[in-house]
């Protein structure tokens, strides 16, 4: 789509030639407040490409904020990796000096690509950034966890809406992607005696997983096609599509992968389908409500209570799309503008 067509509120292109650092910065909404979203860094086939990817995460980090009641806003900041770039810091210092310019309309923080030591580079320059030491973000593993803990309770609610009950045990769980996130989300599962269905394109993540949660292993290409209760992807976005929902075999879809569906209609199809999808940005919204906590001066118990909220907000999307005889995915959207409309 071309990005005039799209409707942001700002998208900043940034060139430092003495570093030579490529990246995007795009603000899709502040109705809410300033806008919220990590700093990916990846190898992009085209800027063309990187532009869409910063455009799409950014509208995703809207519909976070505000279905989950955070008073932030929606942004992404991309930097193009290539080789011949100056040193790690010297990027990541000028990409802050940029931040800094936008006087706190934007806040980083850490993403696909990107870590503590890069937040705390930023630092050096700008006080708009999160994930720095010390911080929730920076302690271990906290924010995959919680975004895994609010996968396990979407999860749940999921269940309950489909079958009348929230256990776990013995529901047969796939999991495509074992990644943090997917890792930590094994670990919930299994501690309920979930029976885990396992794939990664890493043999070493799955090996691991095997180890310690006694799961089930499949090639990455017939995940999708295994029978299960629940199928929860955790890798990359875009997995649901046209063939994809065709080879599905489970009742309920409920993952921490971003921007799952590939487009918007995909959602109503897996509808029509009888298939419960838990929209991606409701369920795995645990990292910006750890990161919203953090901006707060908030401890980790605080961001474990917030992150619990969202089994009462995926519950009111459900009950919202029955009330309207609706997709889910198409409930979550209504909801997110009727937020923002606000």
């Amino acid at each position: 789509m071309d990005v005039f067509e799209q409707n942001y509120e700002q998208l900043i292109f940034l060139q430092d030639p003495i570093v030579r650092l490529k990246a995007i910065i795009v603000i899709d909404n502040s109705k809410l407040g300033p806008a919220l979203g990590g700093c990916r860094m990846w190898r992009y086939d085209s800027e063309e490409e990187a532009i869409q990817d910063a455009l799409r995460l950014a509208r995703g980090m809207t519909s976070k904020s505000a279905v989950s009641g955070l008073p932030f806003g929606g942004g992404k900041a991309v930097i193009l990796s290539h080789p011949g770039q100056g040193s790690r810091e010297q990027l990541f210092r000028a990409l802050g000096r940029h931040i800094e310019s936008l006087q706190g309309r934007y806040i980083t923080g850490m993403d696909l690509g990107t870590g503590v030591a890069d937040m705390d580079w930023i630092r050096q320059e700008t006080s708009y950034v999160t994930d720095t030491s010390g911080s929730l973000g920076a302690e271990g593993e906290f924010t995959a966890k919680m975004t895994a803990y609010g996968v396990f309770l979407g999860m749940k609610a999921a269940l309950k809406r489909a079958y009348g009950t929230e256990a776990l045990q013995h529901k047969v769980i796939a999991v495509q992607g074992l990644g943090k996130v997917g890792y930590q989300l094994c670990r919930y599962l299994h501690q309920v005696g979930a029976q885990l269905v396992v794939s990664d394109v890493d043999p070493e993540r799955t090996q691991r997983v095997v180890q310690d949660f006694a799961a089930k292993t499949l090639p990455p290409d017939a995940i999708l096609q295994t029978t299960c209760d629940i199928f929860s992807p955790c890798a990359l976005g875009g997995i649901l599509h046209d063939d994809s929902i065709a080879q599905l075999n489970c009742r309920i879809i409920a993952g921490g992968a971003n921007n799952q569906l590939a487009e918007r209609r995909h959602g109503d199809k897996l509808h029509e389908l009888g298939i419960l999808y838990a929209p991606d940005y409701v369920i795995n919204a645990g990292g910006i409500i750890v990161t919203s906590v953090e901006l707060a001066c908030g401890d980790a118990r605080t961001a474990e209570q917030e992150v619990e909220k969202i089994f009462d907000t995926l519950t009111n999307v459900f009950t919202i799309a029955d009330n309207k005889g609706i997709s889910p995915s198409a409930a979550a959207d209504d909801l997110t503008m009727q937020l923002l409309a606000k």
